[in-house]
């Protein structure tokens, strides 16, 4: 009897962290980089273009309308003297703050007067959103915030 009380003890302790090494290897990683060794040797060009990028003036706003079916989302762009900025690559991503799976990159078009637009097909919910605007492979403009969508 006090044989089998041991053996069910330690077969109900083995099963119970099998499931929970199986949560934690499936669910969050901790990282918010894939390789965060690599992202901290180009910490020093990331600073040098956050400095141009404040030497422009920029003035890049999002909207996104919930009104409409499916959401849209619009963001303007003018530079220091308030006149639009055309011809830019404009991509929105909204990155679920936990889970990297969840993840959208949106590729806004041109229309007009400094402004682009996209269909939004996201889930309800709270996301980091990334404004990105480059022109000819080099970002010209980069901003995150931290929205939620109802």
């Amino acid at each position: 009897m006090v044989l089998a009380i041991v053996v069910c003890f330690f077969a109900t302790v083995g099963t119970v962290n099998a499931v929970m090494m199986r949560f934690a290897m499936t669910s969050f990683r901790g990282e918010v980089v894939d390789h965060p060794y690599e992202a901290g040797l180009v910490f020093n060009s990331q600073i040098a273009a956050a400095r141009a990028q404040a030497a422009r003036h920029w003035r890049v706003e999002g909207h996104i309308d919930a009104s409409a079916a499916p959401r849209r989302i619009q963001v303007t762009a003018r530079d220091g003297e308030g006149q639009p900025i055309r011809s830019l690559e404009m991509t929105a991503e909204f990155l679920g703050p936990v889970n990297n799976r969840l993840d959208r990159r949106v590729r806004l078009e041109e229309h007009g007067e400094g402004r682009y637009e996209a269909e939004l097909s996201i889930n309800p919910g709270a996301w980091d959103f990334d404004i990105i605007a480059a022109r000819d492979g080099e970002t010209l403009f980069r901003s995150r915030s931290r929205l939620r969508l109802d």
